[in-house]
């Protein structure tokens, strides 16, 4: 009978086998949620640096097909030598980045590339290049302050580099070309991330919005110092005294509601991604002063980088 009952006996878990097994496996997801996250975000952060890879390639693509020029942040129907089309820089850019047919689609009503009459091809359509995969202002390629109006961008010009010059009509024009930027190419901004949606939406960054003259609260820019562009202008110049303390540098990781449209803003962990003229993306800290982030904006001050650089 006691043999028949050893073998009657099933193998099985008692219940403090069974929570110290589901203990362990809690441990490890634990564990493991946070390397996936890390493992995301570094594959987000080197498609969002290809992508400012991207734009430099296509500012010197576009500069060794017009003689060394550097695009003007906004080209206008007034300004001939700057594209003779209503458009800002990102609208420029398209044919170097592979987007031929939506430039032409756009330019072919200059005076209304972003809406066309009526046909608001332009500003409905996506370029994966100018959105962040770390942007959750982004909504499927919209701006989440737009979103069924404009797709949006990561990415935002110089304005002390693309538009210091007015050309003629609503142009904002640079005042160098790309070999004889004062400060040199690598000490130089040329694009900063900086949110698709800002403000608690009240603002944006809308790739194919025609510029400053319209509002700069929508245009893609960094450093705007013109003082006609809106609330959002600096009147004084970049170099002025800090807003809030913070100078203009960027913000790292925000929420929509403390953005500032006047600075770059980034979504990744510590760093905000930043384009140099000679093509190469550094990741800008926190620690950045005020001092030498404008030194990098401006391309004619003579001031050396601080070692916050």
């Amino acid at each position: 009978m006691l043999f028949k009952l050893f073998r009657t006996r099933k193998a099985g878990f008692t219940l403090i086998e069974l929570l110290v097994v589901i203990a362990i496996i809690a441990i490890l997801i634990g564990l493991l949620l946070p390397a996936v996250q890390k493992v995301r975000e570094a594959a987000a952060r080197m498609n969002c640096s290809n992508n400012l890879k991207q734009l430099g390639l296509a500012i010197h693509n576009y500069a060794s097909a017009y003689q060394d020029k550097l695009p003007a942040l906004s080209s206008s129907t007034g300004a001939p030598t700057y594209g003779n089309y209503q458009g800002c820089i990102l609208i420029t850019m398209l044919p170097y980045i592979e987007q031929d047919n939506l430039f032409k689609s756009a330019v072919a009503n200059a005076a209304d590339t972003w809406d066309g009459n009526g046909n608001p091809t332009t500003r409905i359509t996506r370029v994966k290049t100018y959105n962040c995969p770390s942007d959750f202002t982004l909504s499927n390629g919209w701006s989440q302050a737009q979103v069924g109006g404009w797709m949006g961008s990561s990415y935002s010009a110089n304005f002390r580099l693309f538009g210091t010059v007015r050309a003629g009509g609503n142009s904002d024009a640079p005042q160098f070309s790309v070999a004889n930027i004062p400060d040199g190419t690598s000490n130089t901004i040329a694009f900063s991330e900086q949110y698709a949606a800002c403000n608690n939406n009240s603002q944006g960054n809308l790739w194919s919005y025609p510029g400053i003259d319209w509002s700069s609260a929508w245009t893609p820019v960094i450093a705007n110092s013109r003082a006609t562009g809106g609330t959002f202008a600096m009147p004084n110049g970049y170099a002025m005294p800090s807003v809030n303390g913070n100078g203009f540098t960027p913000q790292i990781q925000p929420t929509v509601a403390q953005c500032d449209k006047r600075r770059p803003q980034s979504a990744h962990t510590a760093v905000c991604l930043t384009l140099l003229m000679d093509g190469s993306v550094r990741g800008v800290t926190s620690a950045v002063t005020f001092t030498t982030w404008a030194a990098a904006l401006e391309p004619a001050d003579g001031n050396p980088l601080g070692t916050n650089w």
